[in-house]
Order: structure tokens, then C-alpha cells, then sequence
């Protein structure tokens, strides 16, 4: 994966506190800062998409359809024991 260098201000408390978790974990600073910035755009992500879901599923019309569904699939006997979700 390529890397591009960049300059960045941030205040003088956050750069010992980055530089302390960095050296802690064995990394250099760049490295850690990459690995939270990776772990910032994972939450982002995860948030929208916790965001569409419960959209969708506020949608009375989608709850009622869901609901039919499961009805049936348990009318017709469904054996759900060894789902491992």
C-alpha cells in the first residue's frame, strides 16, 4: 500500500499523549497515528451503515413484511437450532 506524507497541527498535550500509546505498543508515531485514523474511518463506516439499517427497519411497511415472513417460515416448520450467526 502507498503512503503519502502529510503536515498536520495538533495541539502539543495530544502529540506526548499520541507519542506515550505509540511507544507503548512498539509502533512509531506515524504508524499509530495511521492505525487510529484506520480505526476512525471503520467507525464512520459502521455508523452509516448502522444508520441505514435502522431506517429501513422504522419502515412500518418493511417491519410488517418482515414480520409475515417469519410467520410463515415458522408455519412451515423452520428448524432454526443450528443457524450460527
Amino acid at each position: 500500500m502507498s503512503s503519502s506524507k502529510i503536515a498536520i497541527t495538533v495541539p502539543e498535550d495530544v502529540l506526548v499523549a499520541v507519542d506515550a500509546a505509540a511507544k507503548e505498543r512498539g509502533e512509531s508515531r506515524s504508524g499509530f497515528i495511521s492505525l487510529v485514523l484506520r480505526a476512525a474511518m471503520r467507525a464512520r463506516r459502521d455508523a452509516a451503515i448502522t444508520r441505514r439499517l435502522n431506517e429501513l427497519f422504522m419502515n412500518e411497511d418493511t417491519v410488517a413484511e418482515q414480520r409475515r415472513l417469519t410467520r410463515e417460515m415458522d408455519a412451515a416448520g423452520t428448524d432454526w437450532s443450528n443457524e450460527a450467526w
